[in-house]
């Protein structure tokens, strides 16, 4: 393997690398490596950069933050040249990965959403204790995010994806409008650390020792050179809005309100004025992401990019409908770009997805996250109660003495019946029409018993009869199940424990 990383590796660890393994690298001119002495035990990351002063930048920021105590790679030696320099080896486990049945089923663990949610913590803690003693001026390219920056990335936008579709629309008009939100995000001034390129591939998953001294799974930060001074909306905007993240709207305002609730503890924050400012850099983060699609897939020939594009023309979408009137003709533009011929990829007729709730009515029914307003919600306190019965107060639905409780009594097969009769009509009409997404509630008074099991039933049956793919979520419970869609033949099911 021809790399200058090996001698660096020996001058540091005392031990000749006996395996020096070339690591993917999807969007970065920087070459990685795995060195090893396998004898030995001991392993670290090889980078050789293009730019010195890219790999000054990260050395310093690195330094900077393993000195703050934030999770980032140690930096165990450099070479004269500063062109290359080994790190921590913090493993294989990217957070991208770590989430992976999670993306492709939109429905996350709840090991998942404590790994997502201590991320978002820990990114509000590298923005701000990260910020403190920063040398901005130590960043490469940019020491601040700004003007110029922005509309470079804006420009990066127009010129690499916007007018590579061919779409007709007049540039002094975009223009002006680019020059507008540009004004709105230059608008937060604030003291902080923006990574700039904050996604699920950049974070690592690496086993440390707690206090207790347990190992603990952890997030690590990796490939931040490119930060700079600049607003903390940009990072979230990045992270929850990536393409293939998948995260529900649901899922985003749980990890909206953590971050917050973290970036509280660093610094004043109005999370009113904070939601609206972040909506204008979800918009900005979106364009700049299709920018960088359009010049390593249609240009660098790079597939990776090139299968990305459907999803964020379909992120692109769904950020459309709710689009603010700060900028129409801006809105008008991508509006008509997504409609294109070309992007119909992303617009497929995708198939049935049926959400099927238990919940509590003394916390409110469920907010419905898929846009579509809402759907079926049944009230299940008419059937006979089993938690009116102390022994009955430390199981659910799904525990088998409540079932046979439900079932024995009587009350909730004809009532389910009924339920799902209706149910099975909506289903067959959403297919039929190429609709996407239904939503089928039962509640009851504490969201344990009756609404569980009618929930527990009725998705079943869903999936038994139609082959559609069912999320069962027991609010109340923190519970969330994915039935797979699978093809099926449309025939009756009878009701079965749970």
């Amino acid at each position: 393997m021809e790399t200058l990383l090996g001698p660096l590796f020996e001058a540091v660890t005392g031990k000749a690398a006996d395996q020096i393994t070339p690591l993917t690298a999807s969007g970065s001119n920087r070459r990685y490596y795995r060195l090893q002495n396998t004898e030995a035990g001991v392993s670290a990351i090889g980078v050789e950069g293009t730019s010195r002063d890219e790999n000054d930048a990260f050395l310093y920021m690195a330094n900077h933050f393993a000195g703050k105590g934030l999770n980032v790679p140690r930096i165990l030696g450099v070479a004269p040249d500063r062109m290359s320099y080994l790190q921590e080896d913090l493993g294989d486990t990217l957070l991208f990965d770590y989430i992976a049945d999670g993306r492709k089923s939109g429905v996350f663990s709840d090991k998942e959403k404590q790994m997502l949610r201590q991320t978002v913590k820990n990114l509000a803690q590298l923005q701000t204790l990260g910020a403190e003693g920063f040398d901005f001026r130590r960043c490469y390219p940019q020491p601040e995010f700004n003007l110029r920056s922005i509309q470079w990335d804006l420009h990066y936008f127009k010129y690499c994806f916007l007018k590579a579709t061919g779409l007709d629309f007049q540039e002094n008009l975009l223009e002006d409008e680019f020059e507008r939100l540009a004004y709105i995000l230059l608008e937060p001034r604030m003291n902080t650390f923006m990574y700039r390129d904050f996604q699920s591939r950049n974070v690592m998953i690496a086993s440390r020792r707690n206090a207790q001294g347990d190992n603990v799974e952890t997030p690590f930060f990796i490939d931040f050179q490119g930060g700079r001074k600049g607003p903390v909306h940009y990072d979230l905007a990045s992270f929850l809005w990536q393409a293939k993240a998948n995260f529900g709207a649901d899922l985003k305002e749980d990890l909206t309100g953590i971050y917050l609730d973290e970036l509280e503890q660093h610094m004043a924050v109005d999370r009113g004025e904070f939601r609206k400012t972040l909506q204008h850099f979800v918009l900005f983060r979106t364009m700049q992401v299709l920018g960088a699609y359009g010049f390593r897939g249609y240009f660098e020939k790079k597939p990776h990019f090139l299968q990305s594009i459907p999803f964020a023309i379909d992120n692109l979408r769904h950020l459309l409908t709710g689009a603010r009137e700060d900028y129409p003709y801006l809105i008008d533009v991508l509006q008509r770009m997504t409609e294109m011929q070309q992007f119909k990829e992303a617009g497929i007729r995708q198939p049935l997805v049926v959400r099927v709730y238990s919940f509590s009515y003394k916390k409110g029914i469920p907010a419905d996250s898929s846009g579509n307003g809402g759907g079926f919600v049944f009230d299940c306190r008419g059937v006979n109660n089993p938690g009116k019965y102390e022994r009955y107060n430390f199981f659910t639905g799904m525990d088998e003495p409540v079932i046979q409780f439900i079932e024995e009594d009587g009350e909730m097969k004809p009532f389910l019946e009924a339920a799902q009769k209706m149910v099975d009509a909506s289903v067959k009409r959403y297919m039929e029409r190429g609709f996407r997404n239904l939503m089928v509630c039962f509640g009851c008074t504490g969201g344990q018993h009756r609404s569980v099991y009618a929930a527990e039933n009725t998705a079943r049956h869903i999936n038994e009869k139609f082959g559609v793919e069912v999320r069962l979520i027991h609010r109340e419970q923190d519970l969330e199940r994915l039935l797979p869609a699978h093809h099926a033949p449309a025939r009756p099911v009878k009701n079965a424990k749970a």
